[in-house]
């Protein structure tokens, strides 16, 4: 990108339909990161226009307001007026509104147009506008406001050429700058409807039609259990022939590098370091696809918004609103983006709550120690000849983090003094059919973040572990597996005390160290450990054959209940350092996430030994 290409922002409200823009623009070329300083993401892309001019384009975070009540809004406010440390003043805002909510959007519109910077509006959605009749004299419109207006359907190929157009010609002037006071701002967007839109009915006749069957109190939340049960039957039924084929892949690329090699260190380090940890982690990578596959089309179709509004009252009742369920959905990703989306809480009291609890939803990281877990102990096979039993018991720990985080929602708010109420304003967007090159934008984006960290931190605790399982090398006339002399060997067995009440062998007291800093290391973690404990041929066919032949099924239950409840990765705490910013509430978190996990293990355990 030449340096001096044209710098563009992208702002609106949420639900405008600002990302689809963005990615219609950039593709693939985009990048992601967290602005300095601050724990909220920052997207950035360029493309090249048909004149060969060069466009660098900034997504900034929603907002309603420029009066900033939010980390988010913050920092749009900051980079639209050039007040952001290491951002460069944008040359040109582009203000994306929603065509069939303009009696919202304009509003923000009118607040970017006071600030004096070079803008133009893009009217996005324009093809559901015209479908609901809604009648927008776009010229008029322009001339009313001083500033260029430009159509858009951002989710089409082609629904962006007006927009390209304008960029690619004489960039707008500068509106005139102008205070307002809020009453002035609401009287200017009335006197705009009337002059330049025609609006037969407020509200979507098909969305209300839909809304009355998934917005019921009791069909919709009947239909929203049933949708979550189908996605985690799906995570295990529609994986398995794509792990299988991972699994065969690695397998023979592990074969093929190592076949001509003599025995010693860097074999070792390949076949059971590498290949042994890293490729038993990447074979789960389907199932997170297919996870966030079904989320994202639950996002791009309208119906999360509309999930956190059903579910209000049932999260009103645990201490929590609506506004948590988002948060708390994203903590099925990791709980770290769910933690920083706590930012839209505007309460402190339901932020604070939100952040404690969000670890208990089961996050991506604990999926490849669920599926490892489940399939070597759990039958496959049908229930009522329609569900798969290892899907059930998936969903079954999902639904057990779910209920812990309400119960400890609930408890948190009998403890605090203050148990003053807030009501949930939530702004419901029409549904739409999913945008597909956005999900597989998603999908990509995910899939690179799991995959580099298989070839980051994954891979470097796993060659941590080998070198600490391998070394120092047995003594001279030792009977026992070389790894029972090592570091590690040492560091498990003087663990095995503090676990042996809830089961836990001196292996996987090894495999939690590591998993303190990704959870997906502890399969990894496992897998080194079982290769160097003599186990070498077993563990390169199949880890879940090996241990379901050598633990208890009391031993397996206890692992899957700890991992529901367990302690968070150290960079889960340190984000909840950087949004609360109290080590106090990080202790909290740790203590209280321990203490859960070892008490309902050791009960796991004690029972299933009892019954079984």
């Amino acid at each position: 990108m030449t340096a001096d290409a044209l710098r563009i922002a992208l702002v609106g409200n949420p639900n405008c339909g600002k990302t689809s823009l963005f990615n219609q623009l950039t593709g693939a070329r985009q990048k992601v990161a967290n602005y300095a300083g601050v724990t909220v993401e920052r997207k950035e892309g360029r493309f090249t226009l048909p004149s060969g001019r060069h466009v660098q384009v900034l997504d900034l975070p929603g907002a309603y307001s420029l009066a900033a009540a939010s980390p988010d809004e913050a920092i749009t406010r900051a980079v639209c007026l050039g007040e952001m440390p290491g951002e460069a003043l944008p040359d040109l805002l582009v203000c994306v509104a929603d065509a069939t909510n303009l009696r919202l959007h304009l509003r923000f519109v009118l607040e970017i147009r006071r600030l004096g910077r070079p803008m133009l509006l893009v009217l996005n959605m324009m093809d559901d506008a015209r479908r609901r009749g809604i009648a927008i004299d776009v010229p008029k419109l322009a001339e009313r406001l001083g500033l260029p207006v430009v159509e858009a359907v951002a989710v089409k190929r082609n629904g962006i050429s007006g927009l390209l157009s304008r960029l690619d010609g004489q960039l707008p002037g500068a509106p005139a700058a102008a205070e307002a006071s809020d009453a002035d701002l609401h009287a200017q967007v009335r006197q705009l409807l009337a002059e330049a839109v025609v609006m037969p009915r407020s509200t979507d006749v098909r969305d209300d039609a839909i809304d009355r069957v998934l917005l019921h109190p009791l069909a919709g939340l009947a239909i929203f259990a049933a949708l979550m049960f189908l996605i985690f039957q799906a995570v295990f039924s529609w994986a398995e022939p794509f792990m299988n084929g991972i699994e065969a892949g690695v397998g023979w690329l592990g074969a093929a590098l190592t076949a001509a090699m003599p025995d010693g260190v860097l074999k070792s380090l390949l076949l059971e370091g590498i290949f042994a940890g890293v490729g038993g982690v990447l074979v789960f990578l389907p199932q997170i696809l297919i996870l966030f596959f079904f989320i994202l089309v639950l996002e791009e179709s309208g119906y999360l918004p509309r999930a956190a509004f059903l579910l209000d009252t049932l999260m009103f009742k645990a201490g929590l609103t609506g506004r948590s369920f988002i948060p708390l959905l994203s903590s099925f990703a990791c709980a770290i983006p769910g933690i920083m989306a706590t930012r839209s809480i505007s309460d402190p009291r339901d932020r604070l709550t939100t952040i404690m609890v969000a670890p208990l939803m089961t996050c991506s990281a604990r999926l490849p120690v669920y599926t490892l877990l489940i399939a070597a102990f759990i039958p496959q096979q049908s229930v009522g000849g329609l569900f798969n039993l290892q899907g059930i018991v998936l969903f079954a720990l999902y639904a057990a983090g779910i209920v812990s985080a309400l119960a400890v929602a609930w408890i948190m708010k009998r403890l605090r003094s203050d148990r003053s109420e807030h009501a949930l304003l939530l702004e419901l967007p029409s549904y739409r059919l999913p945008d597909w090159r956005n999900i597989s934008l998603g999908l990509y984006e995910r899939g690179m973040i799991f995959v580099k960290r298989v070839g980051g931190v994954i891979l470097a605790l796993t060659i941590l572990l080998w070198f600490l399982a391998s070394f120092p090398a047995p003594p001279e006339g030792a009977t026992g597996a070389p790894i029972d002399y090592s570091f590690a060997g040492r560091l498990g067995h003087l663990l095995a005390p503090v676990f042996e009440p809830i089961g836990f062998n001196w292996q996987i007291s090894i495999a939690l160290i590591p998993g303190m800093a990704a959870r997906e290391v502890v399969v990894a973690a496992l897998g080194t450990v079982y290769a160097l404990s003599g186990n070498e041929d077993m563990v390169a066919s199949q880890l879940g054959g090996l241990i379901g032949a050598q633990w208890s099924l009391a031993t397996a239950l206890s692992l899957l209940v700890w991992f529901v409840f367990a302690p968070q990765c150290l960079s889960t705490l340190a984000t909840v350092r950087r949004e609360t910013g109290s080590w106090r509430q990080v202790g909290l978190m740790t203590g209280y996430l321990f203490g859960l996990a070892y008490l309902a293990s050791f009960l796991t355990y004690r029972i299933a030994e009892a019954l079984l």
